[in-house]
């Protein structure tokens, strides 16, 4: 088993003979008012010492505000073989995070000029406004820190202040000085201060992650040179994505004074993430970016920043490498592969989580804009000619100057050993490629405004409005186009989520499709099929009130409301509007009711088809009770009296052949009797006619009780007669009176 030897910048002082020392900066007032003055960019480099037991550490240390930071070694030809930790201390808590690992497995320059000064280094790693910091590294070969590089030191990156929204934030933020170092003694410097620096031009890579698979040692070879000619800008077949020039974070570009220099074109892009906190606010964005570049230039002794592009979590795109947003501008990000592609970096760790939806979608902007300036598809392969000989990191080989297949959209991990763009995010480069390339994805016409759904058909009377979704971010698309009957109808931007029509008469289908920006486009949705229904509903049988069986009192009839209704297309439902109200079925057509006697009301009722056209039908009715006493009679008829009855009187007779007739003119009548177990048997006639034999027996006794019905289909003239049948042993009728509806 290897043993390890431990380096530590912190708290712990590893080995005997250590002296912890404090480096502390004198305060400086806060600007007054509500505006900050700007504040540059400073890189303080602490150096770790060496003890006499071989090893090399740096007590710890208290600083004055920053906000990113790396380990760095000099030289580039070596590698930290081993584990970089950091822990820092919040300027705004003052608590200690836990321990942070810093990825020393990245890419080499593919041109170093060790004269330049140019440094190994980690990956920078943003920590947010800090004032103290641990570090430690482990290392896997041998006892000592003698297999470590040189010259190891931690690098603290204060981004300063420079925008004018950064100028405007009013928190505690002064101005760190250069450090000093203070407390029981006073032992000597133990760093320095930068505030600028003689940068080199490199071309590397920036953004890994840990746990990268051993590679082979990469050997360079040579490559076509790119040309400090500034090209001609070719346009793009996809709009230019909105992007935040370089001055707009706020960059110190006496940091880069080299000129830019150019590919010959764009062939590929890679997707990279910056690693670090994904905790940051998009107003730190600028700041990071910031951090990043001095980190790049200033420790690294590069030329200027390494990516392209940068893009925060909320979807802003930032101008990187200078020399023009729509130039092939080489860049330092994707160690073999700059001369033929453009590098974006998404800033955070993308290892556990995913990227969000809007970074996605600047992403697939950005890369689609660039590939299109070159007339290539987003979602192709492309051979890309190897600068050096190494790995990727799932393995595969390369060799200096052979051609190999690459994803026009690749991820940093395809072309060197390194785990970024981060797990998730990398497995998030398929929808990237799909939303760049087109056409839309999970085009769905979701509703139909101003139509109804009966079945499989929607019915509408003429405007309909079509709403769709898409997964597609509304960015990347063109437009919609509605299609009725396959034809377009109407167009909407790629922002809109809908879109409206008027159908003319008859069965139509109606469906949506969408255009990329590439010019893309979706096949149309399934159809829906829709019928323009402007016919209103009828009333093949008009409402009509009939009588029915039941209790009849002086204030409650019972009734059947009948009717029937229709349409062209669909019927919907019928309601009922007055005197009371209720709403029944399309294939409904009666409802038992009750109705006041002696009172005229409207029974309307209106119907509805699928479409929404109606029609209205209001008769007018009137129940009117006819007392025994209006009747005409023959035979021998008893009066009786009693609360229970209609009128609180009733007739009764045993008789055979003892009569009552009434005579009316309505369309509907019903008898009304009082029974019991003792009761008898009447004749009915109507009109002269016979029409029923009737048992009044009942079990129980009831009173006011609408023992028979008649009705007809209009009101006219009708005599009814009832007449006693005179039953063995049960012979007494007793009449209450007759209702009938005029």
């Amino acid at each position: 088993m290897k043993r390890r030897a431990w380096l530590t910048l912190g708290a712990v002082v590893l080995g005997g003979g250590g002296i912890a020392t404090y480096a502390v900066a004198s305060p400086s007032a806060d600007a007054a008012g509500d505006v900050q003055p700007k504040r540059p960019v400073k890189v303080y480099d602490l150096a770790l010492k060496g003890t006499a037991a071989g090893k090399r550490e740096l007590p710890r240390t208290e600083t004055r505000q920053f906000s990113l930071l790396g380990v760095s070694w000099t030289g580039t030809a070596k590698q930290l073989e081993g584990r970089a930790q950091v822990r820092t201390r919040s300027s705004e808590t003052g608590e200690w995070t836990a321990w942070q690992d810093l990825e020393t497995t990245i890419d080499p320059p593919e041109d170093p000029d060790e004269r330049s000064g140019a440094r190994g280094a980690s990956e920078p790693l943003w920590v947010g406004p800090s004032d103290g910091v641990q570090v430690q590294v482990v290392h896997e070969d041998g006892t000592t820190s003698t297999g470590l590089p040189k010259g190891l030191e931690v690098n603290l990156v204060d981004p300063g202040i420079a925008t004018a929204a950064e100028q405007r934030d009013t928190g505690d933020d002064t101005d760190p000085a250069a450090f000093a170092v203070g407390g029981t003694e006073t032992p000597a410097p133990t760093g320095s201060e930068s505030t600028s620096a003689s940068p080199t031009p490199t071309d590397t890579a920036t953004s890994a992650s840990p746990s990268a698979p051993a590679t082979v040692s990469p050997t360079a070879t040579p490559t076509p040179t790119p040309t400090a000619t500034t090209p001609t800008a070719p346009p793009s077949t996809v709009p230019e994505p909105t992007i935040v020039p370089r001055s707009g974070w706020g960059a110190d570009e006496s940091l880069s004074p080299d000129p830019s220099e150019y590919n010959a074109d764009v062939k590929a892009v890679f997707v990279h993430h910056t690693a670090g906190s994904n905790d940051y606010s998009c107003e730190e964005s600028a700041s990071i970016i910031r951090g990043i570049y001095a980190y790049h230039t200033q420790t690294e002794k590069w030329n200027d920043i390494g990516y392209n592009f940068l893009v925060d979590k909320c979807g802003t795109v930032f101008e990187g490498r200078k020399g023009g947003v729509d130039l092939p501008v080489l860049g330092a990000h994707t160690y073999g592969w700059n001369r033929e592609s453009a590098g974006i970096a998404v800033l955070g760790d993308y290892t556990a989580a995913g990227a969000s939806n809007a970074a996605l979608t600047s992403v697939a902007r950005i890369a689609a804009w660039k590939l299109g300036q070159y007339g290539v598809a987003p979602d192709s392969t492309v051979q890309l000619n190897a600068g050096a000989t190494q790995k990727n990191f799932a393995g595969t080989s390369f060799t200096a100057g052979t051609a190999y297949t690459f994803d026009r959209i690749s991820g940093h991990r395809d072309g060197y050993a390194t785990e970024c763009p981060g797990s998730s995010l990398y497995a998030q480069l398929p929808t990237i490629r799909a939303w760049a390339a087109g056409p839309v994805q999970g085009l769905k016409l979701t509703s139909l405004t101003g139509a109804t759904l009966s079945g499989s058909t929607y019915y509408t009377k003429g405007a309909i409005t079509a709403k769709w979704s898409a997964t597609t971010p509304s960015s990347l698309i063109s437009r919609f186009e509605l299609l009725v009957d396959g034809k377009v109808v109407a167009s909407a931007a790629g922002t809109a989520t809908s879109a409206s029509t008027t159908l003319t008469a008859g069965t139509h289908k109606v469906a949506v499709r969408a255009v990329h920006q590439s010019g893309r486009t979706t096949p149309a949705t399934t159809a829906l099929t829709v019928a323009t229904d402007t016919t209103a509903p009828t009333f093949s049988t008009t409402p009509r009130l009939t009588l029915r069986t039941g209790t009849v009192s002086t204030t409650a009839v019972p009734v059947t409301l009948g009717w029937k209704a229709a349409d062209s297309q669909a019927l919907k439902s019928v309601s009922l509007l007055s005197p009371t109200t209720a709403t029944f079925g399309p294939t409904t057509t009666s409802s038992s009711r009750t109705a006041k006697s002696g009172t005229a009301s409207i029974w309307s009722m209106k119907a509805y088809d699928v479409a929404g056209n109606t029609r209205t039908s209001s008769p007018s009715y009137t129940p009117m009770i006819l007392q025994e006493t209006s009747a005409t009679k023959s035979g021998s008829w008893t009066a009786r009296s009693s609360t229970s009855y209609l009128g609180g009187k009733s007739y009764s007779s045993g008789s055979k052949g003892a009569s009552l007739s009434w005579t009316f003119t309505g369309r509907s009548a019903s008898w009304v009797v009082s029974r019991a177990s003792t009761s008898g048997q009447a004749y009915v006639y109507v009109d002269g006619t016979k029409v029923a034999t009737v048992d009044l027996k009942s079990s129980t006794t009831k009173y006011r009780d609408a023992i028979w019905t008649k009705s007809w289909s209009s009101s006219a003239k009708h005599t009814v007669k009832i007449v006693v049948v005179g039953t063995s042993g049960r012979p007494t009728v007793t009449t209450d009176g007759l209702v009938y509806i005029k």
